[in-house]
């Protein structure tokens, strides 16, 4: 009591204290006691604890009496010291300043909310020497987001309010994020109320309206909150990116900002932009799994009863989830998407049949899905887009492997059988946006075997749409030099064609189709015959054929694709095929429209000639078998012969100029081969077709008739040393008299002749003669006598093909 009156026997730290405060509250600190305060501060570290002790005291009693003016000088006083100060005693220090920055945010007074908002964000800025293991900043987090969320009535006071939460926020980060050795801000239970805060201020629209490009640089609530949030984004390590995405997605969910999705997709680009690149896959992967919960809470019993709560989920909220994805996908596109690429299109692939399973009666639903299902396609393609080559493929056999073939959509059930074929001609679509984004070089590495097979299976589907998106898919893939848009509908047969890139067919192009030609071919030809036909299957058709005769522009591929031509074109007079009279019509429209192709390709007047004058007598006689792009052909009559293209006539127009033309004349082959099926025997028909030339050695690459050598032994070597070298004339006597010998001594002389050396008859002559002079050998010589006698007769009589020939005579 006696040193609170007596103002000497005070402490000297107390004194300094209550020096630096004026008289007047308005006339503010006293300077030069404020730097006295300094120096002892500076001098005595092992007093700044007790300084800061009283500066609480009188913050508290100053508050509680209302004087506001000490209050701030107060606080001026302590942000000196904590800039001047750097001991080891500061954190003591701290500790009093936090608790008069508790107190003034526990007023109500948003004047001294400001005033420790900025004194904090003063601190947080301070870089200490040593850290403190015990200091924490739970109440500082909660106030500063609350404060963040402040709903004061007057507009300015307000903004102003919610700037200093989102300064306290920021700083609360600063300070706690570089030391791990501080409180955890990454926890759960901190990151729950720090990033709902920041995306409240991040979307007032209104703020983001009012701000131009031109306006000046007013710090915003939306500008600081994106800015802070940036910041958050881009300290955060791998193990750190769930603990913000999580309350990012629980906030857009409670607010319902996935549809519209504006702000979901200004939010995740913010994220991705900030955050290292290589952890962009761990981003996408948690939107993933956000979209398998939305549909697993979807299918939910629990979700049928309750009407606000299914609002934040159905296929809109899907949908805003997968086009948050699909804008994502460039952003990464720099690093990874991920190293388990196939996991991420299985999981859109399966929200794909999930879509389709979704049994709803409501005409906007159904409009909902279908939507979903578009943007899922889109997001596909966007995914592959960002993958290599090799990568693209394997997705695009992952995903027809998905496709449920035709015999598995052949089910009892209307409606199931429905759901497989809209299955079918989605993921086939989807297939087919991710092919768009695949630059084919060689066609066998386009087409692997299986992929290849699997996709001419589907290309005879049941259902005509399905087979019209899998023609598609083999035009994205066949066209590589940009000729697709003007062959994707019939020529009008009428004039020049347009500009078409040709290029010399490559050897390796050549091999394939070599391999998988026939089969290519043969599925065409099946798939002309389909009785539900329409169109634009034709149109297709010849899309696909167009292509193969541009890109592969080699004899062999011209003269299979003309012999499959006129097949097609003998189709409705073979009665093979139960057509309707428009669908013959539009095969005839479908073979002129190629032959026109490739009269005009090839450049031979001849064939020139012969096709103009089929197209003329299809104008004047019959103008429905002409090429009708766009419309179906309207049948009229029989069809006249003069209106066929002859066979004949355009295999010598193509004899002369130099083609070879002999597969042209054989009959089409229907058989056809597939990877994995077993090993088959050909037969007479098969080994006479164009496929299998087994009649010319010759026209087997690799394979060399190998002609009989003359046997060399080591007897013939010692008679060559020891006889003197034959004469040109001798040598030349002798292989007259044997060629002389074969052509004239009758056959069954021949056969009869030993075809052995002079050494075995020598033996054999040995050996009858030893047999002979042994007792009771007469008679069997005599028996074998008689047999090869009998023998001989027998062969005389046997027709030639049940002879036994020896082996001189067998090669």
């Amino acid at each position: 009591g006696c040193c609170g009156c007596c103002a000497a026997l005070r402490p000297r730290y107390k004194r300094l204290v209550d020096n630096i405060f004026p008289a007047n509250p308005e006339d503010g600190l006293v300077r030069n006691n404020m730097e006295k305060l300094t120096f002892y501060a500076l001098s005595s570290p092992e007093k700044l604890d007790r300084i800061g002790e009283y500066l609480a005291v009188r913050v508290s009693r100053d508050i509680s009496r209302h004087r506001v003016r000490y209050v701030e000088i107060s606080m001026e006083a302590m942000d000196q010291l904590l800039v001047a100060c750097h001991a080891q005693s500061l954190n003591l220090f701290v500790e009093s300043f936090l608790k008069m920055v508790q107190r003034l945010l526990e007023c109500h007074n948003a004047d001294l909310q400001l005033l420790a908002t900025q004194s904090f964000v003063k601190f947080a800025n301070i870089e200490e020497d040593t850290p403190s293991y015990h200091r924490r900043y739970d109440f500082f987090v909660s106030k500063f987001s609350s404060l963040c969320h402040d709903n004061n009535p007057d507009a300015e006071l307000r903004k102003q309010l919610r700037l200093a939460g989102l300064r306290g926020l920021q700083g609360v980060v600063r300070k706690t994020v570089s030391d791990d050795l501080q409180v955890n801000i990454w926890d759960e239970t901190h990151m729950e109320k720090i990033v709902p805060s920041l995306l409240f201020n991040m979307q007032d629209a209104s703020g983001r309206a009012s701000e131009t490009p031109d306006s000046p640089q007013v710090e915003s609530p939306l500008s600081l909150a994106e800015n802070c949030f940036r910041e958050v984004m881009g300290r955060a390590t791998y193990g750190h990116i769930a603990s913000v995405i999580k309350p990012v997605l629980k906030h857009l969910d409670n607010h319902r900002l996935w549809v519209p999705n504006t702000f979901a997709i200004y939010t995740f680009k913010i994220i991705m932009y900030s955050i290292q690149a290589q952890y962009s896959y761990a981003v996408i992967q948690m939107l993933m799994n956000h979209l398998d919960e939305k549909y697993r809470l979807e299918t939910s019993a629990l979700t049928q009863e309750d009407g606000g709560e299914r609002l934040s989920r159905g296929p809109k909220v899907r949908m805003g989830i997968v086009n948050v994805l699909f804008h994502l996908v460039n952003i990464a596109a720099g690093e990874s998407v991920g190293p388990s690429v196939l996991e991420v299109f299985h999981s859109l692939l399966n929200h794909l049949r999930h879509s389709i399973d979704m049994h709803s009666t409501s005409e906007e639903e159904l409009e909902d899905e279908h939507q979903f299902q578009e943007a899922v396609i889109g997001t596909l393609g966007e995914f592959a887009n960002n993958l290599p080559d090799y990568q693209k493929i394997e997705i695009m056999m992952f995903i027809l492997g998905k496709v449920p073939q035709s015999h598995e959509a052949e089910s009892s059930d209307p409606r199931q059988r429905n759901s497989e074929v809209l299955l079918q001609h989605i993921l086939l679509k989807s297939l087919l946006t991710v092919g768009q984004k695949y630059r084919t070089v060689q066609l066998g590495q386009a087409f692997p075997a299986s992929f290849l097979h699997s996709l001419l299976r589907m290309s005879l589907a049941a259902d005509p749409s399905v087979r019209l998106v899998v023609q598609s898919i083999l035009h994205t893939l066949l066209d590589r030099h940009g000729n697709l848009d003007q062959l994707r509908s019939m020529p009008s047969c009428e004039g020049p064609l347009g500009d078409l890139r040709l290029e010399k067919c490559s050897r390796q192009d050549t091999v394939f189709m070599r391999k998988h030609g026939p089969d290519i071919l043969y599925h065409v030809y099946e798939n002309a015959q389909l009785a539900n036909n329409g169109p634009a299957n034709f149109q297709a058709l010849f899309t696909t054929l167009a292509l193969l005769c541009v890109e592969l522009g080699s004899e062999d591929v011209l003269i299979d694709l003309l012999r499959l031509m006129f097949a097609i074109q003998e189709l409705p007079t073979t009665g093979g095929a139960s057509l309707s009279a428009a669908q013959v019509a539009s095969l005839h429209g479908l073979v002129a429209a190629f032959l026109f192709l490739a009269a005009q390709l090839t450049s031979i007047p001849s064939l020139n000639a012969h096709v103009n004058e089929v197209l003329k007598v299809r104008r004047e006689r019959a103008p429905h078998l002409l090429p009708q792009p766009g419309q179906p052909a309207s049948p009229s009559g029989t069809v006249p012969e003069a209106a066929l293209f002859d066979r004949a006539a355009v295999g010598e127009a193509l004899r002369s100029t130099g083609h070879d033309t002999s597969k042209l004349f054989t009959q089409f082959s229907h058989r056809y081969s597939t990877t994995g099926e077993p090993t088959v025997t050909r037969s007479v028909s098969d080994l006479n077709s164009n496929n299998v030339e087994v009649a010319s050695v010759n026209s087997s690459p690799g394979f060399v008739r190998k002609h009989p050598e003359e046997e060399i032994t080591v007897e013939s070597l010692k008679k060559l040393m020891q006889e003197p070298p034959p004469s040109q004339e001798a040598q030349e006597e002798r292989r007259l008299a044997v060629l002389d010998r074969f052509r004239h001594t009758p056959f069954a002389e021949l056969l009869s002749c030993p075809s052995g050396p002079p050494q075995a008859m020598d033996l054999q002559n040995k050996l009858k003669e030893i047999l002979g002079k042994l007792p009771g050998t007469l008679a069997t010589c005599g028996g074998s006598q008689g047999k090869l006698d009998a023998v001989s007769q027998d062969l005389a009589s046997a027709p030639v093909y049940e002879v036994n020939f020896p082996e001189l005579f067998v090669f």
